[in-house]
């Protein structure tokens, strides 16, 4: 176990440096100087030149790209070029509120998944597994900006029953954790269904059933546990994509997260922040893979014993 979870570390930090690589190159090869991005279309060729040799991008790449290295270690990515704040500063205060969208709209994914998928696998091909199932398919089909869209014109311009938009209190996170949210639950609530359904095929299913269980009695006590290894394995997985995908719906929402932070380095080519934000989205992502390997190895001892 201490081995495997050697090897992953390893590989992590070698796709984190290949991540960081291939964005900082990507970032200097596009096409435009991002000092007249910044300066504004009036700027002079002596001021710009200026700026350029001041910020070190008149350097060779890989000279900028080890100073880049050397800070980013230490927690400094630099200055943003818009906004004129450190980027480690800018994204602390941004993240913390994508941590909370991220936190509130997993759990209304994994509640609300979880339920549908155990209700559907013990009406399988009634009604309710129907509408439960279609609830789920329209969560994975339709696109974040229209559930977002739906949402705030039906419970907050219509009904008035939640902000618009904005984190001023709680209930500012209510539409953009389902928004954001709709889509993994309806991925938990397949998972989750079609793992029990496989699950109550096994003997020892049958043998419960042979002791007098009932059919609640045989899905609580003898199938979910087993059946949920794998949904668990994904819902890690899925709190990392929140963490580091929510662009659409905090710009939707006007919430200063890390996603809204990135749209808006991307619109001004600021370089030391878009870096930042993405390798802060990269790490998350990585992080939660790994996490996801390491929990489903101490969850199910035949994938230790194999390790």
């Amino acid at each position: 176990m201490r081995k495997n979870l050697t090897q992953r570390l390893l590989q992590a930090v070698i796709v984190l440096a290949g991540v960081t690589l291939l964005i900082f190159v990507m970032l200097r090869i596009v096409p435009g100087n991002p000092i007249e991005t910044m300066m504004g279309e009036h700027a002079d060729a002596a001021t710009v030149a200026r700026m350029t040799a001041e910020l070190g991008l008149d350097q060779p790449l890989y000279i900028q790209f080890f100073r880049y290295i050397s800070s980013a270690v230490r927690g400094d990515f630099g200055t943003s070029y818009s906004l004129g704040k450190p980027v480690s500063q800018l994204m602390g205060s941004a993240f913390v509120n994508t941590l909370i969208l991220a936190v509130f709209a997993a759990l209304f994914a994994w509640i609300v998944g979880i339920a549908c998928g155990i209700c559907s696998a013990m009406k399988k091909n009634r009604l309710p597994d129907r509408l439960f199932m279609g609830f789920s398919l329209l969560g994975i089909s339709l696109p974040v900006f229209m559930a977002a869209m739906f949402l705030q014109y039906i419970f907050a311009f219509q009904l008035k029953w939640v902000p618009i938009s904005g984190t001023d209190s709680w209930a500012g996170f209510i539409l953009p954790a389902i928004a954001l949210g709709w889509n993994s639950a309806g991925q938990v609530a397949q998972m989750t269904r079609t793992t029990l359904l496989e699950t109550l095929q096994e003997d020892y299913i049958d043998t419960a059933r042979a002791k007098g269980r009932g059919p609640l009695g045989v899905l609580i006590h003898h199938a979910f546990r087993n059946a949920m290894l794998p949904v668990l394995t994904m819902m890690t997985v899925q709190f990392s994509g929140l963490l580091s995908g929510a662009v659409i719906t905090e710009t939707v929402f006007s919430i200063n997260g890390i996603g809204r932070l990135m749209v808006q380095a991307i619109s001004g080519r600021d370089i030391p922040l878009l870096q930042g934000t993405a390798l802060l989205a990269t790490t998350v992502v990585i992080l939660g893979s790994l996490l996801a390997d390491s929990l489903y190895s101490v969850l199910d001892p035949r994938i230790r014993k194999e390790g």
